[in-house]
């Protein structure tokens, strides 16, 4: 499927995500899928929790042992091809950059979006990072339900 439409199937989108026992805490899941030549998720990750080895063209790993939720790789990354997730509280939370303008208000409503641009169900903006080391990219915390843990990928706002 991803082959032939761009976007990834479940069988592979679950190969980014561990067990919902780990995403008690909050996790990056890389949506590197082919192999191309980049790196800044390792280079940026202070925790050594993503790797992507000795050749650069290998799509990353990351070692949920280690990973600690930060996001610092979720506005470092160009493809905007990683977000973090959560499962807390009876509700899935979500870091993910963001690089439109207006940028949305915490406390905003928005449209939960799936990897094939489809609204899902509607997502709370928790909180709006944009700090000068991010270089444009903000990093946005969502809530959504827990169904939407796999599915989710993005916003888009109401109007």
């Amino acid at each position: 499927m991803l082959k032939t439409t761009g976007v990834p199937d479940k069988a592979l989108i679950l190969t980014r995500f561990p067990d919902d026992v780990i995403l008690g805490k909050p996790k990056a899941i890389t949506e590197c899928y082919e192999p191309i030549p980049c790196n800044p998720c390792e280079t940026s990750c202070p925790f050594e929790a993503i790797t992507v080895g000795e050749d650069i063209n290998t799509p990353p790993k990351v070692d949920f042992d280690k990973c600690t939720g930060c996001g610092i790789c979720v506005y470092n990354c160009p493809g905007l091809a990683i977000i973090v997730a959560q499962l807390k509280n009876d509700k899935a939370y979500f870091k993910i950059p963001y690089e439109f303008i207006p940028m949305p208000e915490v406390g905003e409503t928005v449209h939960a979006i799936n990897r094939a641009g489809e609204i899902i169900g509607e997502a709370k903006i928790e909180k709006v990072t944009l700090r000068k080391k991010q270089d444009k990219t903000a990093l946005i915390d969502v809530s959504t339900n827990t169904e939407l843990i796999h599915e989710f990928v993005t916003i888009r706002r109401m109007r």
